[in-house]
């Protein structure tokens, strides 16, 4: 029996009769030969139809499929150096499953909101199916580094009863008879994780009702969270850094295909998985700015053209570090050596595309923590539950946390990190 491929697999089965079902994304025909282009979910490439090699059944076939239509197909699989995957399939014999007309994402340009409003059916075109594949690879990337590390995957609420940071970007949800929001952090209940299983990693939606338009954010997003306990700010960033050098070596080696149908120049990425990130302090961030002619101060907090300013001064991901204390959460822990700073860190991108990753040394003191708490104009009630982890058994530790379409709007470089989810949603956008 005739064995069912993916096209994906093609390099195993050279001059080998295959069985594959795929769908029909363009046609051309020349006379006696009818060119197909086709998808299966792993990958794209062409099938041919000759008419003196198949029943006149058949090549008729052929010619009348329309795009998207679905079909079974046995065939024979030739090595091709011209074509973008380097296979192709001198198809035999066809079995359409489904043909119908009138597809409207054709082959000429449409606008983004089109494309948006169809993204149902963007998702089948070469781009988006790219795209999806890294965000998968990155995916798995992200579980088997944190599993291989020791930690321990931690599943933290969506529903909050109060704001893990004290923001008012808020969903408010009404919760039978009480006040409850979508969450914007797993991190505290993260904390919680790590002080029962040592290290544990979250990952999951969040959400951010904050009326932004640019470019790097999305109302509904993914974070992966990690929290370890007994573990100090350095050890963190040495984590941090293995972490990501570890995520885009993985897409290195198994997304080639996919990294070329984006056209992405592959030695803009190898210095980030090389590792050897510098760690850049806020104060010698300032002072590149003001060097450079640009309108910032101590104290400030880097907007997105600071932040593209600056990675685009390195070739690899970097730090910066010890940012001051009025620009971060309550939770982190005061520098020793300067406590108008805290032990923090943000991973910035090359490339101009800034901030992908965010994380400090907790705060492990009780006391300490109550008062940073009500220095913030937080409800202690609110944090009862969180002091706790300081009242019985507290360590040092640290965290931080990946904004995953952050990461993979960089990897691909992307316009928008609405193209790195299935379904963006924004402040416009909710459907589909």
């Amino acid at each position: 029996m005739t064995e069912l491929i993916s096209i994906r697999e093609s390099s195993k089965h050279v001059d080998e009769e295959v069985r594959m079902h795929v769908w029909l994304t363009d046609k051309r025909s020349s006379g006696k030969i009818v060119f197909l282009q086709l998808r299966d979910g792993t990958a794209f490439f062409q099938g041919v139809v000759r008419k003196n090699d198949v029943s006149e059944e058949v090549f008729e076939a052929a010619k009348g499929l329309r795009q998207e239509a679905s079909f079974y197909l046995t065939g024979t699989i030739h090595e091709d150096a011209r074509s973008h995957f380097g296979y192709e399939i001198q198809i035999s014999d066809l079995e359409v499953v489904s043909n119908n007309e009138g597809y409207p994402i054709t082959n000429k340009e449409h606008g983004i909101d089109f494309l948006l409003d169809h993204r149902h059916l963007w998702l089948r075109s070469r781009r988006p199916f790219a795209i999806m594949q890294i965000r998968n690879r990155i995916f798995k990337a992200t579980v088997d580094f944190f599993e291989n590390e020791g930690f321990v995957k931690f599943d933290a609420p969506l529903l909050m009863h109060s704001a893990p940071e004290g923001t008012t970007e808020l969903f408010h949800i009404d919760y039978f008879d009480h006040d409850a929001y979508l969450s914007q952090s797993g991190q505290l209940y993260g904390e919680v994780g790590a002080e029962a299983f040592g290290k544990i990693f979250t990952f999951g939606p969040t959400f951010r009702a904050e009326a932004s338009k640019t470019r790097r954010h999305l109302t509904e997003f993914w974070m992966m969270e990690p929290e370890m306990a007994w573990m100090h700010q350095d050890e963190s960033l040495d984590l941090q850094e293995r972490f990501l050098s570890y995520v885009v070596g993985q897409v290195l080696e198994h997304c080639e295909y996919e990294l070329s149908i984006l056209g992405r120049d592959l030695d803009k990425l190898r210095p980030a998985a090389e590792g050897n990130y510098t760690r850049l302090s806020y104060d010698d961030a300032v002072k590149m700015l003001q060097e450079a002619g640009k309108d910032f101060k101590w104290g400030d907090d880097f907007g997105a053209p600071d932040e593209a300013f600056l990675s685009e001064q390195f070739d690899r991901p970097f730090f910066i570090v010890n940012y001051p204390v009025a620009i971060k959460p309550f939770y982190m822990k005061k520098n020793p050596e300067n406590p108008l700073t805290y032990l923090c860190a943000d991973v910035e991108a090359p490339e101009g595309y800034g901030e992908i990753m965010g994380g400090s040394e907790r705060e492990a003191d009780y006391d300490t923590l109550k008062a940073q708490i009500e220095e913030a104009g937080l409800n202690l009630d609110d944090y009862s539950w969180y002091l706790d982890l300081r009242k019985y058994g507290s360590v040092p530790h640290s965290g931080f946390g990946m904004g995953f379409e952050r990461v993979i709007a960089w990897i691909c470089k992307l316009d928008h990190v609405r193209e790195a989810v299935p379904f963006p949603r924004m402040i416009n956008r909710m459907q589909p």
